[in-house]
């Protein structure tokens, strides 16, 4: 159960639209759906801010299937990353409403109207080869409800191309800087602003770069300060956490 249906189901309680019991019966179910193959956490939004998200790689078609009729029955948006076009194919006649963001090699299924997203995280990436690292960070973090600008191919063998938009670094609240090769982009960004950078280092680069190695230690051994690093092509993650400190930042934001 997300935040907002225990907001109206509570609200329905206090106006007398809704028994202590009905209120009970909908409560009952969780906060795990054991589903053999998977235990679904259905009071993840409650503590978290937003529902269990799949990871699609390794799964069958019928068990992400099963997974997204789960979170969907329990009235929860649905994030499957790293899938296919043929995953969205197979799912698209049991739900209609299933979204797959090709960049971002994800599937969404909204529940409810979409809102307003808050306004404060930038996603960029050094080069188009970083490209789906960046678009699974930034849907991610727009699912999760901001409002999210991107900047792509700024790498530094052009430093003049990410002056280029320097105001809008200067307006972010969390930057996600996403980089393969050496790596070198977050400690850039991060000695020109004033807020958390998160350094996504990714596999893109030649046999010396290890893999996304050499670019997650370059980030790890940053000399600008404010720098955090998540692992190797983990774009989700990235979003994920943009996500959580732009809800902290925002809310201290509204306080003042």
């Amino acid at each position: 159960m997300e935040r907002q249906a225990l907001r109206r189901l509570l609200g329905r309680v206090r106006d007398g639209k809704a028994t202590v019991d009905e209120a009970m019966e909908r409560l009952r179910h969780g906060p795990v759906h054991d589903m053999g193959f998977a235990a679904l956490d259905l009071h993840r939004a409650l503590r978290r801010g937003f529902p269990e998200v799949i990871y699609g790689a390794g799964k069958t078609v019928e068990q992400i299937e099963a997974i997204v009729r789960g979170l969907n029955a329990a009235g929860q948006s649905v994030l499957v990353t790293r899938v296919g076009p043929e995953v969205h194919r197979a799912l698209a006649r049991t739900f209609p409403r299933l979204e797959y963001h090709v960049a971002a090699r994800a599937l969404v299924l909204p529940t409810g109207r979409r809102r307003a997203g808050r306004p404060g995280i930038v996603v960029m990436s050094a080069g188009t080869s970083d490209l789906p690292v960046a678009e699974e960070a930034a849907l991610t973090a727009t699912v999760m409800g901001n409002d999210v600008k991107t900047v792509y191919d700024v790498g530094v063998a052009g430093l003049h191309r990410l002056m280029a938009h320097r105001d809008t670094l200067l307006s972010a609240r969390v930057i996600v800087v996403v980089a393969g090769m050496e790596g070198a982009l977050p400690s850039v960004v991060a000695g020109l602003t004033d807020c958390p950078v998160i350094g996504v280092p990714t596999s893109t680069g030649y046999g010396a770069g290890a893999g996304g190695w050499a670019a997650l230690l370059a980030m790890l051994n940053s000399c600008a300060s404010g720098v955090g690093v998540v692992n190797i092509d983990n774009g989700f993650g990235a979003g994920c956490l943009a996500a959580l400190i732009n809800r902290g930042r925002t809310s201290k934001a509204t306080k003042k």
